[in-house]
C-alpha cells in the first residue's frame, strides 16, 4: 500500500466552523444568485415562496440531523440508505445523485457569478467560468482546515453584505403595513402557482444544509456538534432570505429583479443612487463560498463511496501532506467545469432541485424505516413524524412541479 492509501482525513472543524459552513452554502447558494428569479415566479409573494420551501427543507434538515448524530460518515446519505434498505444498489445510485447535485449547484453559482463579475470587467463568461474552477480546486485540495476558514471568513462577509442591502432599503421595513395584504393575499390560483413555482426555485437555496453531513468524519464530536450546526444554520438563513425577499420586492418591483443578472446590485443602486460596486464584490465572494463548499461535499461523497468500495479505489485516496481526496476532487471539478460552461442558470437550478427533493424523500423514508426497527440514539431524536411529512411534503411538491 501506497503513502497516498495510508493517509486519512483529519478532525479538524469545530460548531463555529461548521455552522458558518452550513451558513455560508445556503446563502451562497441562494439569495445573491435566485431571488430575481424565485420574484419572475412569485411576484410580490416572493417572501411567501421564500418560506414554503424553507419549512420543506425544515422537516428535512431535522432528519438529516439525527441520521449525521447516528452514522457520522462521509457519503452520509448512501450510507443511511445502505443502513435502513440494504440494497446496495440503491445507496451507489443515492451516492452518484448526491454528487450530481454537488456538480450542478456548483455550476449554478459559477453561472450566476458572471453577472456580478460583468460589474468590474467583461472578460468572456468561459474564461471567468474556467479561472474560478481552476482557484476553488486549488483550495479545496489544500486541505479541509484552510477549506473550511476560508468558507467561514467569506460567510462573514457574506451576511456584511446582506445586512448592508437591509439598511439601504430600511425605508422598505415602513412600507410593509401598506403591502403586507397584497403579499398574503393567497385567494387565486393563479397567484398560488406562482408562489409554488417560485418555491421550487427557491427551495434550491436551502440547499446546504446535506453538504454538512458529508465532512463529519473530519468535525469533532459530530455527535453533538452537526445537530445544532445544521439546525443554527437553516434557522439564521432562513431569516435572511424572508428580510431581504421582502425588502428586496418593495424597493424594487419584482419584473425588474426578475431581468436582472445582479438582483441585489440592483437594489443597492435604486436605492442609493450609487453604482453598488460594493456589493458586487460581496455578492462574487458569496457565489464562491458557495461553489466552494459544494466542491468539498462531491468529492466527500465520492471519497466515502470509494472508501466502502462502492465505485474504484482511486478516489478514496488521501494525499499524505494535504490529508484530502485530490482523485475524488479533480473529478467533480471536471464535471463542474463541463456542466457550467453548457447549460444555463435556470435549468441548473431547477435540475439541482429536483434531483436534492428525489433525495429528501428518500432520506425521510430512510430515518423513518430506522426508527421502526432501531432504538432511538440518545443524542439526538426527532419524533417519527417528522420524516413521514418530509416525505410526504417532498412527494407532494415533486409531484406538482413534474405536473405543472
Amino acid at each position: 500500500m501506497n503513502n497516498d492509501q495510508q493517509a486519512s482525513l483529519v478532525r479538524k472543524v469545530n460548531l463555529p466552523l461548521l455552522t458558518f459552513y452550513g451558513i455560508g452554502t445556503i446563502l451562497g447558494a441562494g439569495i445573491y444568485v435566485l431571488i430575481g428569479k424565485v420574484a419572475g415566479y412569485a411576484g410580490m409573494q416572493t417572501p411567501i415562496a421564500f418560506l414554503v420551501a424553507a419549512i420543506l427543507a425544515g422537516l428535512t434538515a431535522f432528519s438529516y440531523a439525527e441520521l449525521s448524530v447516528r452514522y457520522p460518515k462521509s457519503a452520509g446519505e448512501a450510507i443511511y440508505i445502505e443502513e435502513a434498505f440494504h440494497w446496495r444498489y440503491l445507496s451507489i445510485v443515492v451516492g452518484f445523485l448526491i454528487v450530481s447535485i454537488g456538480m450542478t449547484s456548483t455550476a449554478t453559482l459559477l453561472t450566476g457569478l458572471i453577472g456580478y463579475l460583468h460589474e468590474f470587467v467583461d472578460f468572456p463568461a468561459w474564461l471567468i467560468i474556467i479561472v474560478t474552477v481552476v482557484c476553488m480546486t486549488l483550495v479545496v485540495i489544500w486541505g479541509i482546515g484552510q477549506s473550511v476558514l476560508i468558507a467561514s471568513i467569506m460567510t462573514v462577509v457574506e451576511i456584511l453584505g446582506l445586512l448592508i442591502i437591509a439598511w439601504v432599503a430600511r425605508d422598505s421595513f415602513q412600507q410593509i403595513p401598506d403591502v403586507l395584504p397584497q403579499i398574503i393575499s393567497l385567494n387565486e390560483s393563479m397567484i398560488w402557482a406562482g408562489v409554488l413555482l417560485g418555491a421550487f426555485v427557491a427551495f434550491y437555496a436551502f440547499i446546504g444544509f446535506e453538504d454538512m453531513v458529508n465532512i463529519a468524519e473530519e468535525v469533532k464530536t459530530p455527535a453533538k456538534t452537526m445537530p445544532r450546526a445544521i439546525i443554527t444554520a437553516l434557522v439564521v438563513t432562513t431569516l435572511f432570505y424572508i428580510t431581504i425577499s421582502l425588502v428586496g420586492v418593495i424597493a424594487v418591483t419584482p419584473a425588474e429583479l426578475a431581468k436582472s443578472d445582479a438582483p441585489l446590485a440592483l437594489i443597492y443602486q435604486v436605492k442609493t443612487g450609487s453604482e453598488a460596486y460594493f456589493i458586487s464584490s460581496i455578492s462574487i465572494i458569496s457565489i464562491i463560498n458557495g461553489a466552494l463548499v459544494q466542491l468539498v461535499m462531491a468529492s466527500r461523497v465520492l471519497y466515502g463511496m470509494s472508501n466502502r468500495n462502492w465505485i474504484p479505489k482511486v478516489f478514496s485516496r488521501v494525499n499524505k501532506t494535504t490529508h484530502t481526496p485530490i482523485h475524488a476532487t479533480l473529478f467533480v471539478s471536471i464535471i463542474v467545469l463541463v456542466l457550467a460552461l453548457v447549460l444555463p442558470i435556470l435549468s441548473l437550478a431547477k435540475l439541482t432541485s429536483f434531483i436534492t427533493l428525489s433525495i429528501f424523500i428518500m432520506i425521510n423514508l430512510a430515518l423513518w424505516r430506522l426508527k421502526l426497527k432501531t432504538k432511538q440514539t440518545a443524542d439526538f431524536s426527532i419524533p417519527i413524524l417528522v420524516p413521514v411529512l418530509g416525505a410526504l411534503f417532498c412527494s407532494a411538491f415533486l409531484s406538482y412541479q413534474i405536473i405543472s
